[in-house]
């Protein structure tokens, strides 16, 4: 798997009531395919967060778009650009940070 020079282009998550933030490093392969936040299938993120809200693990993006707004989650990674290999942290080079104002 050769590595790429990506820009981040899913935008954060949050509203004026958000309370809690989660932060995360890059959108994985399947996120970017999917243009939301720990889109791969067997990425444990949203069963965790359904369980920690006593909650059914929301599925597709505009459920969990819905279960972040309920639950007053904002999301967003740190990375506004960097090289990577595939999905791993690890091989991120090159990074930009995110402006967090």
């Amino acid at each position: 798997m050769t590595s790429e020079h990506l820009l981040h282009t899913i935008p954060p998550i949050y509203d004026g009531n958000s309370k809690i933030l989660i932060l995360g490093s890059f959108p994985s392969v399947k996120s970017r395919e999917v243009s939301f936040y720990y889109g791969h299938p067997q990425n444990r993120f949203w069963r965790v967060l359904a369980a920690l809200f006593d909650a059914p693990v929301p599925q597709g993006v505009p459920e969990r778009k819905d279960f972040l707004t309920q639950y007053h989650i904002a999301l967003w990674d740190v990375l506004d650009s960097c090289t990577i290999t595939g999905a791993s942290d690890a091989s991120i080079r090159e990074p930009v940070a995110n402006d967090l104002p």
